[in-house]
């Protein structure tokens, strides 16, 4: 037998041994199959390329054509193809969430821009005539140091401008709040539905800041990262959430910003402020006492968002009368919820449906009642 034929049974013998290979499952290759495997092994690699078996495999497979595609896979292969193009949006910050943001930062923010627009508009002190004057005078708070005065403007300052989608640090302080508030970690857009889940009344938050202006944004702020606090402002977040008890958290802390305002005006805070020699801490502390002082009555005596003008009102009088007290009652929950023995909520769970949405909520502000008395209107 010449070498060609040789060779060519041993390609029948390997042809046929991997049919019986595939046929029986895998199975163990018999004598023959050995041999071919032998015969193969010893061809070099570098000849490999001229052998006729393998020339054969390839042109078949250069000259496979596909069979009839359904539209099924066609479609298929459509979508997949336009998913491969998504490109992401200019600016995403997908795979960079942004970062938070401190009150200290955002405050920094305001105190190196121009704000001599708004700074106009500020109205540092209640205008008071006739007798409501000399009461005042003789039994009113003392008047605000003189070298606080700048800081209480700016105070009033931030409480004049409003949201400006467009600045970054607007932005973040926007995201840092929605982050704080529901744990999330991943960046939400400046205008959604998930806003009304944090207790604002639409989509867009800036439509809520009346009377308080981005000052009620700087609260919320400070409310969820300073780390005493950030434990009360989960609570009341949770008990806006009650199946029965639950208001519009954000728009209910816009209202308390602006009781702070008109304290600070009224000079009702003056006192603390020269005491501490500061004032944006003592607003800050002032408006955190408030809103614990609206949480634990809304609690404690079953309020619903039926109650809400009316608890707003009363919650007014109080602060302006005694702040002290207010920030003492603050001092006290804080020292207890460092040593894990206060809870604003306590054991109570909030069961039952969902809250529904604040636009949903017939809500009261302070400045939708009439007013107590003269004295008490102020402009929003």
């Amino acid at each position: 037998m010449n070498e060609k034929s040789c060779s060519f049974h041993n390609e029948k013998e390997f042809r046929d041994g991997q049919v019986e290979s595939v046929s029986a499952g895998n199975s163990p290759p018999n004598d023959k199959d050995s041999s071919a495997l032998l015969a193969f092994r010893g061809i070099p690699i570098s000849e490999l390329k001229n052998h006729s078996l393998l020339r054969a495999l390839t042109t078949e497979a250069n000259g496979w054509a596909p069979g009839v595609v359904s539209p099924e896979v066609l479609r298929a292969q459509e979508e997949w193809e336009a998913v491969q193009n998504i490109q992401p949006e200019t600016g995403s910050q997908t795979d960079h969430p942004t970062q938070l943001i401190s009150f200290s930062e955002a405050l920094q923010h305001f105190q190196t821009i121009d704000l001599s627009s708004f700074k106009k508009r500020i109205q540092p002190t209640i205008r008071r005539t006739g007798l409501a004057a000399l009461r005042h005078c003789l039994f009113g708070p003392p008047k605000l140091h003189r070298g606080l005065r700048e800081e209480r403007d700016l105070v009033l300052t931030i409480a004049q401008c409003g949201l400006d989608s467009r600045d970054p640090t607007h932005g973040r302080v926007l995201k840092t709040i929605y982050k704080k508030l529901t744990g999330s970690k991943f960046d939400c857009a400046l205008h959604g539905d998930h806003w009304e889940d944090l207790g604002f009344q639409g989509a867009n938050p800036a439509t809520d800041l009346r009377g308080a202006g981005f000052l009620a944004l700087l609260h919320l702020l400070y409310l969820v990262m300073d780390s005493k606090t950030l434990l009360m402002a989960q609570e009341i977040f949770r008990l806006s959430h009650h199946h029965i008890q639950q208001f519009p958290f954000c728009l209910m802390s816009v209202n308390i910003t602006r009781i702070a305002i008109q304290a600070l005006r009224e000079e009702c805070l003056s006192r603390e402020c020269n005491r501490q020699q500061k004032v944006i801490p003592v607003v800050n502390s002032f408006y955190a006492a408030t809103f614990l002082h609206l949480a634990h009555v809304w609690k404690t005596q079953q309020k619903t968002i039926a109650d809400s003008g009316f608890v707003l009102k009363d919650l007014e009088v109080l602060a302006k009368k005694s702040p002290r007290r207010l920030l003492k009652t603050l001092e006290i929950y804080l020292a207890g919820v460092s040593k894990g023995q206060t809870s604003l909520l306590g054991a109570q769970k909030c069961r039952g449906a969902p809250a529904p949405h604040s636009k949903d909520l017939t809500f009261t502000g302070v400045c939708d009642l009439p007013p107590h008395s003269s004295e008490g209107t102020w402009p929003v």
